[in-house]
């Protein structure tokens, strides 16, 4: 099967997350990926194939070379609820260039998405224009079972043990909780998480979560005068002392940032939830101390217990930890330069399970997928840049 039957068969299956629902996985729909998965692996002829209660396909790639690492690689199998999850009606186009109709209305243009002028004369995969497409990160699950099943078939690729992991529940922060990195006896593994071919990330935010909850009183608006604490009016207060300048529509590269993503609330009472990143640990510890400040600053105001602060981290920059395995990068870019393409370092305005996973002993860096757009009706995936990541993960594991 190839790369491009498999991300089309995959895509079609409906792997949502749901961050409300308070189980793990999050949502039922991704046990059928799965199972899917289980069932493909166990045809392919892989080793030590299980699925956890929780949802993690697991299985193994014996050596037929001694003396080598044992590798992972690592994907996971949800995808973002931030937009229609399915169903996906996926096809793939020939793009030659100029305006792309997805469907449904929805036209990507070279002017606003500026990959689409690198992929002139490539096949690509589409949406309908409804829903996302799931390249995040279906595209690399394709890659990794391609890969697999090329070591499989093909004795003559030498290589060590090769450990094979899928997560649910990334694109919630949750597709690490249950991984079992003991069980899963890599000595370092990669995800396969990223967007172009050649770009190499070992370096992602530090993040955390900021809940404030407002305690007002209320009181009828006739006779409120001195006596009414609008809660509302008081979540507005404590969102107006964060700097306008420092949030995601005004950062780019290693810039951090302060992001309100939901805000709700009346008089009596309301809430506001933020997400903070920052590349350097210092200065997110600097943010953190900022947002206190500010409680408490609030609370000398509005009075004592007025507003409450729950801070939450929630992964740390794996640079950290990969910079003391140099030997896992110099394995990566020498992949990469095998299969024609120049390595370049880029640092994640984001997180992946291998951030959580790196601090938890599995040194695990991110690699391309040839996806792009993620989270979004206009997401598309590139065909053979998906073919040449599945042979760059070959080269990855070849042994040395």
């Amino acid at each position: 099967m190839t790369v491009k039957e498999r991300f089309l068969r995959y895509v079609t299956i409906d792997t949502g997350a749901d961050e409300t629902s308070g189980t793990h996985p999050s949502s039922q729909k991704q046990w059928q990926l799965a199972h899917l998965l289980e069932s493909e692996l166990l045809a392919m002829g892989a080793q030590d194939v299980r699925v956890s209660p929780d949802c993690y396909v697991y299985a193994s790639i014996p050596a037929n070379e001694d003396g080598q690492p044992v590798i992972g690689l690592i994907a996971h199998m949800d995808t973002s609820p931030s937009v229609p999850t399915g169903p996906v009606n996926a096809r793939a186009v020939l793009y030659e260039g100029g305006d792309l109709p997805v469907g449904n209305g929805v036209v990507m243009s070279e002017a606003a998405f500026e990959s689409l002028a690198r992929h002139r004369g490539h096949e690509l995969i589409v949406t309908d224009g409804t829903t996302l497409l799931g390249g995040d990160d279906k595209a690399g699950v394709a890659e990794i079972m391609t890969a697999a099943e090329m070591l499989l078939r093909d004795p003559a690729i030498r290589h060590g043990k090769v450990m094979i992991g899928f997560t649910p529940d990334e694109e919630i922060g949750q597709g690490a909780d249950a991984f079992d990195v003991k069980g899963f006896g890599a000595d370092f593994a990669y995800t396969v998480d990223g967007g172009a071919p050649g770009e190499y990330e070992c370096e992602n935010f530090n993040a955390c979560t900021a809940r404030v909850a407002v305690k007002g009183f209320n009181i009828h608006p006739g006779s409120a005068k001195n006596k009414m604490r609008n809660a509302s009016l008081m979540a507005m207060a404590f969102a107006r002392m964060l700097p306008e300048s420092e949030t995601p529509a005004t950062t780019e590269l290693r810039e951090g940032f302060y992001h309100l993503c939901d805000m709700q609330g009346d008089e009596s009472a309301a809430a506001l939830h933020y997400i903070v990143r920052d590349h350097d640990r210092a200065r997110f510890e600097a943010r953190k101390a900022r947002l206190s400040a500010i409680a408490a600053y609030v609370n000398g105001v509005y009075g004592e217990g007025s507003f409450t602060l729950t801070l939450t981290d929630s992964y740390f920059n794996m640079k950290e930890v990969i910079d003391r395995y140099p030997e896992v990068t110099e394995r990566a870019l020498a992949a990469i330069r095998a299969v024609g393409d120049e390595p370049t370092f880029v640092a994640i305005r984001g997180g992946t399970d291998g951030a959580r996973l790196s601090f938890e002993g599995l040194p695990c860096p991110n690699l391309p997928t040839g996806a792009y757009n993620m989270h979004g009706v206009m997401e598309y995936a590139s065909v053979p840049e998906m073919e040449r990541i599945a042979r760059m993960l070959v080269e990855l594991v070849r042994a040395r």
